[in-house]
């Protein structure tokens, strides 16, 4: 995310407070790695620069950084709650993978969700500055 995003400001406070466990135990699901990989490396062609943000969120014990977030699975039962929730509220444009995150929220008890999407509101709980 760079400086010219609008939520830029926002999401680097919001990211400090999560960091200092403001929130309680952090999440992301395999399906928004994937799609955060994917756009980093799409938008600045930079593999280091993915590798960065998974040493962030995974954690590197070779350069002593510890694990920021619990990486969680969507498996075939969440995968098929997912293609419910996705028909459901086809109306709010969530992509299929902000539809695995509710239902992996639901089957995990998290009750906040880290997000500037207003397509969520209504569905869960959203944390923002």
């Amino acid at each position: 995310m760079g400086s010219k995003d609008e939520h830029h400001t926002s999401a680097t406070h919001l990211v400090k407070d999560i960091m200092k466990n403001k929130y309680g135990a952090t999440f992301t699901s395999d399906m928004v790695f994937d799609e955060s990989m994917t756009f980093i490396l799409y938008k600045t062609g930079d593999i280091n620069k993915a590798i960065n943000v998974r040493d962030l969120v995974q954690g590197n014990v070779e350069k002593a950084i510890p694990k920021f977030m619990n990486l969680v699975f969507v498996d075939v039962d969440t995968f098929e709650k997912s293609w419910n929730t996705f028909v459901k509220y086809a109306g709010k444009k969530l992509s299929f993978t902000d539809c695995s995150t509710i239902e992996l929220m639901k089957i995990r008890g998290i009750e906040y969700l880290a997000s500037f999407d207003s397509g969520f509101d209504g569905i869960v709980s959203r944390v923002w500055e």
